[in-house]
């Protein structure tokens, strides 16, 4: 049996300490917010899913690591569900205690200064995970998947998104986690591989139309920054392309690029008047309100396409996950998604099938170990792999 934490109780947050506690073989799962009423209300929703007392909910100021290290002894994994910024820090914190780590990422510059700290987690005898969630993560788990399929994988496209289930003009979009974390996806570049090398990407670029079966339709994809964490790195010189787009109802890609023209997703203050704003926060503080619902009912999409070789042949594989709000428990796909990927990653550690170190997803468990851990959870994974395919491959359906 084994002792989790997980830091931070916002959606995914709770859908991660569910997962473990139901699947991680736990005696506990410490529940652990600056916000009291969070904890408290997620603890108390999963005790009642699962019908057993075993999130234990703790307020705490995650920053106050003095209080913080004494509460995670004997912590054998803990989640870091907060905001990137702190995962540093948490770092050196999982280090300290010797428990593993996984975190739901957020900036691919703070993953790669994470893995600096490599030979020390492996000395302290620790697995720690950045990146972990929907995407990067999961999408990342299910493209490994897909080139698992083929013998010699060359290309790997990505296209994945949280959606509401219907389009609400005009913004056609509602918040499934925090809004700073959609605007960070919008802002900067993206990495892809392009002729076998490491590209920058401006976000926003690529659009293109995709199509879905019924009753999604066809949505738009683009480039948004950080879906790919540090795969881009792994794979350079062994994959000739690499590249990942975020999936949204037809509309939301025109209005969102005319706010980073107009310049609302810098971070550099500007005056106004006699008082200097950041226009990002002036962004959020306009349309959170608009995009936020009372109650969201969403679907969770990744598509995966790998294109090479099997049997000497020309091959493509294609691996689609598509996920629904569950009615049963209330948690959001993006909940689930993002979550449970976490989850997983965690309990494999906890279980010591996990090599100790800092080690990016892509390379700490196979697509298929984490595709079968996913279906264990319920979720509908389908794939096929064609030999000799047209030019265009048929939809998964």
């Amino acid at each position: 049996m084994f002792r989790y934490a997980v830091l931070g109780a916002g959606r995914q947050g709770v859908a991660a300490a569910y997962d473990l506690a139901k699947f991680g073989e736990a005696n506990e799962v410490l529940l652990i917010d600056i916000n009291s009423t969070a904890t408290e209300d997620g603890a108390s929703l999963i005790n009642k899913l699962l019908n057993k007392h075993i999130v234990t909910p703790i307020q705490l100021d995650i920053r106050k690591t003095e209080q913080l290290i004494p509460l995670l002894d004997g912590v054998t994994s803990f989640i870091s569900a907060v905001h990137y910024t702190f995962n540093i820090a948490l770092v050196e914190v999982a280090i300290s205690i010797g428990a593993n780590m996984c975190d739901l990422g957020g900036n691919t510059e703070v993953v790669r200064q994470e893995l600096l700290y490599d030979s020390r987690a492996k000395k302290a005898g620790v697995t720690i995970v950045p990146d972990c969630g929907m995407g990067p993560g999961m999408n990342i788990s299910l493209a490994l998947y897909a080139m698992s399929l083929v013998d010699k994988p060359l290309e790997v496209y990505i296209w994945d998104g949280g959606l509401p289930q219907k389009s609400k003009p005009p913004w056609n979009y509602s918040l499934t986690f925090n809004i700073a974390g959609l605007t960070n996806e919008y802002y900067g570049n993206a990495y892809f591989l392009r002729n076998g090398k490491v590209t920058e990407v401006p976000c926003f670029e690529g659009y293109e139309k995709v199509k879905f079966p019924p009753p999604i339709g066809e949505l738009e994809a683009f480039v948004t920054s950080g879906g790919l964490s540090t795969l881009p790195w792994t794979f350079e010189g062994k994959l000739k392309r690499l590249e990942n787009k975020t999936l949204r109802y037809p509309g939301h890609w025109a209005e969102f690029k005319a706010f980073a023209r107009l310049g609302l997703l810098e971070l550099k203050p500007i005056q106004v008047g006699d008082v200097k704003v950041v226009p990002r926060e002036v962004l959020h503080a306009l349309l959170e309100p608009q995009i936020t619902e009372p109650q969201i009912r969403d679907i969770g999409i990744i598509r995966t396409k790998c294109i090479g070789e099997k049997d000497g042949k020309p091959a493509e594989a294609l691996v689609e996950l598509i996920d629904y709000y569950d009615e049963k428990t209330g948690f959001t796909a993006m909940q689930r998604l993002t979550g449970w990927h976490a989850s997983i990653i965690a309990i494999l550690s906890a279980q010591k099938q996990i090599n100790c170190g800092v080690i990016p997803v892509e390379l700490a468990v196979s697509g298929g170990t984490v595709v079968r851990e996913a279906r264990k959870r319920g979720f509908n994974i389908k794939e096929e792999v064609y030999i000799n395919p047209a030019s265009t491959s048929p939809n998964l359906i």
